[in-house]
Parts: C-alpha cells; structure tokens; sequence
C-alpha cells in the first residue's frame, strides 16, 4: 500500500496503490498523495503527471469511509473547520497539468480528484460519480464546483442530487471525458499523452494552462486582455526563440524551460 511516483522522462505518473479497498483514501493515503502532488509540482524537471490508480476496478473510490471521514466528522462536530481536499491534491494550486488515467470506480472524492485534473481518459468499464448525498453530506473537495463547469447544470445536478453515477459511455457523450480507452492501453495510452504535452515548451504549456483556467472567472475583453499578457511572457523567452530556430532548421526543438 502506498502512493507511487514513476518518473518517465518528464512525466510523473502518480499511482493510487490500495487496491483492496478500491484505492479509497484512509488518512496515511490522504497525506501522502498531497505529498506526491506536491513534488510534482516543485520539480523543474517534471512537466506533466498521469493520476491513476492501482488494478483495474477503480481510480479510487475516494475518502475511506471507516477511517478518514469518521475522523473528520470528529473533528467538525468539535468545532474545528479541517481542509477537506485530499491531501491539498483539489485545491492545490498547480502549474503543471495532470491527466487522470480513471481505470474504473471513480466515486465521490475519487471523481472530484479527477475533476481536478485538467485532461480525463477513461477504461469501458469506468463509473463516474459524487455519491456523498447518499451518505447524508455533499461533494466538499470541488465536487459542486467543477463537475457544473465540465458538463451542462442539469446533468451535474442530476448526479450530484441523486448521487447515482453514470457510465463512460455517458460521461463520453456529455464531455466528461476525452476519450474511451481499452483497459489494457489506457497508462500506456495516458502516458503517451503526457509525454507530447512534455515535448512542448513547458513555460508555453503552464502558460497557456493559466490563461483558459484564469478566463473562466473574467470578462471576455479581460480575458483577451489576460492571454495577451501571458502570449507577451512566453515570446520573451528563449524557449520561444529556440522553438522558432528549430522550425527554420528543420528539426526537433530543444527546450530548457527558460
């Protein structure tokens, strides 16, 4: 049991690795996926993480229900406010993007960490969905912030109210997901992914990142406004001018993150 980092090339893949309990989280896993993001953040050689977990039945079923939520009850009806956000992993500001690789169960926190992800790739037998009304709370680590942004109101109501998931046929149709992959291939598939956001210039990539997450919450003339100056920041970089000199030489650019 534990959270696996593989570092391949510029990639991080991250590994929810407690499949006998559907990769759910108890208190030792909650800390230490917060701990994995977070040196996936702050290594300069690492561009782009694959969040999966381990086996093929679930991503995680998120909070374990018989330790880390227990837990936390205690400590609210003490009258403390704890974070509730997976280890920071939700709420986390992040630079770099992170593609959920959902090989399964993906309920309650396990589906807000994959709405936490900015690309989502899912195995034919993935279920999606925040359950937590049925236990009498709500969806507290984003949940009833970002599934409404990823799909229309009326479907993130509907789960979210009802609690009851939906299949990766239907989270392909409503734009959940980006793509239906074999079980077999989805890492692989995953990784591959990563590794061509990798390849590009990584100041670009966090750039452009910055810009569609930070003009969701402006005006449209402040977000022109907003991506401009992040387009002025990346042109003044040398990784801009050697992008430029690769494509005039014909051949692969090499970027050093400068």
């Amino acid at each position: 049991m534990s959270i696996d980092i593989d570092r391949i090339d510029h990639v991080a893949v991250i590994t929810i690795n407690r499949p006998e309990a559907r990769n759910a989280l108890d208190p030792v896993h909650n800390a230490a996926l917060g701990t994995a993001v977070a040196e996936f953040e702050a290594d300069p050689n690492l561009y782009v993480a694959v969040l999966t977990g381990a086996g093929n039945v679930a991503f995680s079923a998120g909070a374990d229900l018989k330790t880390l939520l227990p837990e936390y009850q205690s400590k609210v009806r003490a009258g403390e406010s704890p974070m509730w956000n997976f280890g920071g992993f939700t709420t986390l500001e992040r630079a770099k993007p992170i593609i959920a690789a959902i090989n399964g169960h993906a309920l309650a926190g396990g589906c807000e960490m994959a709405l936490a992800c900015d690309i989502r790739l899912a195995s034919p037998n993935a279920t999606i969905g925040l359950a937590e009304t049925k236990w009498a709370i709500i969806p507290g680590a984003g949940g009833t912030v970002r599934l409404p942004q990823a799909v229309p109101l009326g479907i993130a109501m509907e789960m979210i109210l009802t609690g009851n998931p939906i299949d990766a046929a239907e989270a392909l149709r409503i734009g959940l997901v980006n793509r239906i992959l074999p079980s077999e291939t989805l890492l692989s598939d995953a990784l591959a992914l990563a590794l061509a956001i990798a390849s590009r210039g990584p100041l670009a990539v966090k750039a452009a990142r910055a810009s569609i997450l930070e003009s969701r919450s402006l005006t449209e003339r402040a977000a022109m406004e907003n991506e401009f100056k992040h387009f002025l920041e990346v042109v003044r970089t040398d990784d801009a001018a050697e992008g430029f000199a690769a494509f005039g030489e014909k051949r692969n650019p090499v970027y050093q993150g400068k």
